[in-house]
């Protein structure tokens, strides 16, 4: 969250107008009911949402039409995870991702414009594994000119970890981070400049709509070591995967957006806040029929349109800080 927008003298939204646990807890039970399988909680930081493993206890609860647990997973800057690792396995949370863009700290300030050290998130994760988190990511942002000199250290000090480490192409999400084409360090080149230095081999997705693209270690042998481990690369801008996209995002103020960079939003807050009684069926009704209408595909137009970036519709895009990654 970029202190320039979030600084000292800044209004946040009063805690009546953010999806209470329970609104939160009913809203996923019917999008389980409409196929949903993965739910994953992210910000801004969700660690700073108080009492957030009670959240988790009641999500664990939900199951599938045919009886099986979702995959629940938490994205997090890791800031507080090595005080909350234990709670939240506790609680029933599955896996974790950690946003870490860098080893070096001078350069993790500057990509992240945060005041705690790149040795408290390294902390964290080395908690997780410890309480026994076994699916563990870390996601590195990779712009162009200011930390792609660290992806082959990232890449060395995950190797081997049981950690999968994931590039990721710098995005134009929201306004406030002044994107440029030109920082776009494509995932292709990521994946040259690792090959160079240690082997890889291109590996099968783990799941329909899956968007980063697996890539192993090779062993002496050519064929993956599972040893050494794997990394992913996320290419949402020189390869857009608008058509195979399967995410809806909530806010916490309860507006459904399905896509990372749409303008346009349902307001379920509303809905379940109208003041008329609202079945379940009248909610899982209304998603369904937005999301069977959906038409964005904002990575795909901003790719072959150019000058889409200047329309109203494509600045007025949501900030990541805002919707969660």
């Amino acid at each position: 969250m970029p202190k320039a927008v979030f600084d000292r003298d800044h209004r946040f939204l009063p805690q009546s107008d953010l999806l209470s646990f329970e609104e939160i807890f009913r809203l996923a039970s019917q999008f389980v009911t409409l196929g949903v399988r993965k739910i994953r909680l992210t910000g801004g930081e969700p660690l700073l949402r108080k009492n957030l493993e009670r959240l988790i206890e009641g999500l664990a609860t939900l199951r599938t039409p045919e009886g099986d647990e979702l995959d629940l997973t938490l994205t997090t800057n890791g800031s507080l995870l090595s005080r909350k690792a234990q709670s939240l396995k506790d609680a029933g949370l599955k896996r974790i991702t950690v946003s870490l863009d860098a080893l070096d700290d001078a350069v993790f300030r500057q990509m992240n414009d945060v005041d705690y050290p790149v040795s408290k998130v390294l902390e964290g994760i080395e908690t997780a594994q410890a309480v026994g988190f076994s699916h563990i990511k870390v996601n590195m942002v990779v712009k162009k000119g200011t930390n792609d000199h660290e992806i082959l250290p990232m890449a060395r000090h995950f190797m081997g970890s049981g950690i999968s480490l994931r590039f990721i192409e710098y995005m134009d999400v929201g306004s406030t981070n002044q994107w440029r084409m030109d920082e776009v360090l494509p995932g292709s080149q990521v994946v040259n400049h690792i090959n160079a230095q240690h082997p890889l081999v291109q590996l099968a997705p783990t799941i329909p709509g899956e968007t980063s693209d697996r890539w192993g270690y090779a062993g002496p042998d050519g064929r993956h070591d599972s040893a050494l481990g794997e990394i992913g690369v996320i290419c949402s801008v020189t390869q857009a995967f608008c058509g195979e996209c399967n995410r809806a995002r909530l806010s916490t103020d309860g507006r459904l957006f399905q896509c990372l960079f749409g303008s346009a939003a349902l307001d379920l807050r509303s809905l379940m806040r109208s003041g008329e009684p609202i079945s379940d069926e009248q909610i899982s009704s209304t998603i369904r029929a937005v999301w069977r209408n959906r038409t964005d595909r904002y990575s795909e137009i901003r790719g072959a349109i150019p000058e889409y970036l200047a329309t109203p519709i494509a600045r007025n895009r949501p900030e990541m800080s805002y919707i969660g990654g």
